[in-house]
C-alpha cells in the first residue's frame, strides 16, 4: 500500500507527462470478421464465514449511488477510504498485455466497464510501457473495493483468442477488495467509464467496443453463458465477443429493451416483475427497474419483496452466511419463481433458487444446509433499483448485451431446469 505522500508523488508525475489521445471512434468493419467465442472459468475465493450478502449489497449501493466517482488522490489517506470486502465467488478470463506474454486474471463484469490490472503486485506485477503512458489517472469505485492507477494504451489478448491491439486500461497504483484476481474486465456500457479519468471528462472504449471498432468482429454486442457447477475453478463459461453461440441456449432468444428508469438505465438494466408458484401466482415484485450483472452473486430483490419472498419459502436467516436456509421438507414444497421480462415469462426452478450444497463450505456454510440465492437489496421498493439478477439467475439462461441497439436478450438453455444443486 502507498503511503498519501507516496502516492500523490507518483500521481503528479504521471500528470507531468503529455496527454495521448485514446483511440478515435473511426470504425471500419471487416467483411470476414466473425464472432470470437472464448472460455472462461468460475472461480471461488474461499473466505470462511464473510457474507455474500454483504459483499453484494455494497455493490448495490454503489450502482444506486453511481460507481464513478473519483477519489482526491492528493488527499493524505483518501486513497484507502472506501470500505472494501474481499470477493467471494465470481467468473474469471484470462489475459495477456502487450508484448509480456504474462497472463492476468480478470473478473468478467457487466456491472462496470473499465478494464485493468495490477491488484496483486507482489504476486503477479504489472508494469506499464512508458511509451504506453497517456499521463492520465484512471480510478474507480466498486461497492466491494477501489481501484486508482496510470492509464495506458497497449493490446489486450483475452482467453489466446481475441487481440485488442489498442485498448486504454488501467494499471494499479492501489488498490483494495480484490484477492486472487489482478483486476476487472468491464463489459457494461461505455458511459460508466465516463469521468472515471482524473483529467478531463472523456470516456472510455470497452473491450467491445474496441473489438467492434478494429473490425475484430461483426457485430458490437457479447453473448455470455454461465452453467451451474458442483465444483470449484470449473471452466464452464463462455464470452462470445461480436455474436451468440447458439449451441449453448434452447429457446428462442428473446430481446428487451435496455430500461428508461434511473439508475438501472446506467447499467445493463431492464424492466421486471416476479411471481411466485406459477405465471399468474403471488406477486413478489411487481413490475420495475433493475440490473443484469455478471458480478453479483446472488439474485437480490428490494427488501419488501424480499419480506414476501421469505414469507412464501419460509426462509431463515443464518447468521454465519447471510443467507436464508430452508428445511428439506420446505425444499420439497418450494415453488418457482416466474421472471416477466417483456412479453416473456422465465421460469427459475426450486433448484435454481438453492446454492449448490457441494459447495456449502465455500460460503462458510455447513454441509447439510440448504441455502437460499435470493436475498434482501438493502433498500425499499421505488429507488429505480429495486433488483439484481446476479450470476446465480444469469446460469441458468444465455445472456446477451447488444450495445448497438441497447437491449439484453435471454434464452433458456440446457441447465434452466437442471437439479444439480
Amino acid at each position: 500500500m502507498l503511503s498519501g505522500f507516496r502516492f500523490a508523488s507518483v500521481a503528479i508525475a504521471v500528470l507531468s507527462l503529455p496527454l495521448t489521445p485514446t483511440p478515435a471512434d473511426a470504425l471500419y468493419i471487416r467483411r470476414d470478421a466473425s464472432p470470437v467465442t472464448l472460455p472462461f472459468a468460475r472461480r471461488f475465493n474461499m473466505t470462511g464465514a464473510a457474507k455474500l450478502l454483504d459483499i453484494d449489497q455494497a455493490r448495490a449501493k454503489a450502482f444506486r449511488n453511481g460507481t464513478r466517482a473519483v477519489p482526491n488522490i492528493f488527499q493524505a489517506g483518501a486513497a484507502v477510504s472506501v470500505p472494501a470486502t474481499n470477493q467471494a465467488v465470481d467468473y474469471v478470463t484470462t489475459v495477456t498485455i502487450g508484448n509480456s506474454g504474462r497472463e492476468y486474471t480478470l473478473i468478467v463484469d457487466t456491472g462496470s466497464s473499465n478494464t485493468w490490472v495490477g491488484a496483486r503486485p507482489l504476486e503477479n506485477p504489472f508494469v506499464p510501457s512508458l511509451t504506453s503512458l497517456t499521463g492520465n489517472l484512471m480510478s474507480v469505485t466498486y461497492g466491494s473495493g477501489f481501484f486508482t492507477g496510470l492509464e495506458f494504451v497497449d493490446s489486450i489478448t483475452v482467453g489466446n483468442g481475441l487481440t485488442v491491439e489498442s485498448q486504454p486500461m488501467g494499471a494499479a497504483l492501489v488498490s483494495e477488495g480484490f484477492s486472487d484476481v489482478d483486476g476487472i474486465i468491464g463489459l457494461g456500457p461505455t458511459d460508466l467509464t465516463c469521468g472515471t479519468l482524473v483529467l478531463g471528462t472523456s470516456c472510455i472504449p470497452t473491450v467491445t467496443d474496441s473489438a467492434f471498432s478494429e473490425g475484430l468482429i461483426p457485430e458490437h454486442l457479447i453473448g455470455i453463458s454461465f452453467e451451474p457447477t458442483t465444483s470449484l475453478d470449473n471452466t464452464n463459461g463462455e464470452l462470445t465477443f461480436g455474436g451468440v453461440d447458439s449451441s449453448k441456449f434452447t429457446g428462442p432468444l428473446e430481446f428487451v429493451p435496455i430500461t428508461s428508469t434511473s439508475p438501472s438505465s446506467m447499467f445493463v438494466g431492464i424492466d421486471q416483475s416476479i411471481t411466485f408458484g406459477s405465471p399468474t401466482g403471488t406477486t413478489v415484485l411487481p413490475m420495475t427497474a433493475g440490473v443484469t450483472d455478471t458480478g453479483t452473486t446472488l439474485l437480490l430483490l428490494a427488501s419488501d419483496a424480499f419480506a414476501t419472498y421469505q414469507s412464501l419459502s419460509g426462509g431463515v436467516l443464518d447468521p454465519t452466511t447471510g443467507l436464508l436456509t430452508i428445511t428439506p421438507d420446505q425444499f420439497a414444497n418450494l415453488k418457482s419463481l416466474f421472471f416477466h421480462i417483456g412479453s416473456n415469462t422465465f421460469e427459475f426452478t426450486p433448484n435454481a433458487q438453492i446454492w449448490p450444497r457441494a459447495l456449502n463450505s465455500a460460503i462458510g456454510g455447513t454441509d447439510d444446509a440448504i441455502y437460499l440465492v435470493i436475498n434482501d437489496i438493502g433498500s425499499p421498493s421505488g429507488t429505480g433499483l429495486d433488483f439484481i439478477d446476479g450470476m446465480t439467475f444469469l446460469e441458468r439462461f444465455y445472456y446477451v448485451f447488444d450495445v448497438t441497439n441497447s437491449r439484453v436478450g435471454l434464452a433458456t438453455t440446457p441447465f434452466t431446469d437442471a437439479t444439480t444443486n
